[in-house]
């Protein structure tokens, strides 16, 4: 399960263990982008604040592992090079399934390598309850919609856009992410930098965070 994770919250761990109980996987890897190459609205938060917060949150699940691959790799964070690597490591006989939000699904032919991908892994895209799923078939094609197996999730309405928003503003994260990333966030003030006090009279009361409340974060 491949992502920003800037922070980790629970709709990321609740598709990991749907996926793995639906489709009888032996383990879910999240990796954390070392350096995600497309673009963000957004300053991402480092690799290894975020690498740490993957594993606070996944450490009580025996099921759930980390992975450093990407944070250690140099340069941009390419899915297809994190696949390849997976592949070498589980054999070319075992199932190897890339776990990811539709929406992220929908810009695959953006990455790198997208057919490359498709054939060292299958994708699960994470959908929530009453999604048109013919939006993936109409922009994948049916080789890579082939590849793609789709899996409905309760319908946990949270993103990570929507907690750097809280962070900055103040307000509480609880069960929004698990308790250990909650404190980390706070001891180490992540996303306060992104708070911006507005001047007495300029009349602009818009901060970053909130100019971002509109975006959703990948899966």
């Amino acid at each position: 399960m491949g992502g920003t994770f800037d922070p980790i919250h629970f709709g990321h761990l609740i598709a990991a263990e749907e996926a793995r109980l639906r489709f009888q996987l032996q383990r879910i890897v999240f990796v954390a982008n070392g350096s995600p190459p497309h673009k963000k609205d957004y300053e991402v938060s480092s690799a290894e604040a975020r690498y740490d917060m993957v594993v606070l949150a996944t450490a009580s699940n025996p099921a759930f592992e980390t992975s450093r691959i990407e944070v250690e790799r140099p340069g941009p964070s390419y899915a297809v090079d994190t696949a390849a690597y997976f592949r070498e490591e589980v054999g070319p006989d075992a199932l190897l399934c890339f776990i990811t939000g539709a929406d992220a699904m929908l810009e695959l032919l953006t990455w790198r390598e997208p057919e490359r991908l498709a054939e060292l892994c299958e994708f699960i895209a994470v959908v929530r309850p009453g999604y048109d799923v013919r939006r993936l078939a109409d922009v994948l094609g049916s080789k890579l919609m082939s590849r793609t197996r789709v899996l409905q999730v309760p319908g946990v309405d949270i993103s990570s856009t929507e907690l750097r928003r809280r962070a900055a503003a103040g307000e509480t994260l609880r069960y929004l992410t698990p308790a250990p990333v909650v404190r980390y966030i706070e001891a180490n003030r992540l996303y306060a930098g992104e708070r911006q006090e507005t001047a007495p009279g300029t009349g602009r009361s818009e901060d970053k965070a909130r100019r971002n409340t509109s975006l959703r974060a990948r899966m």
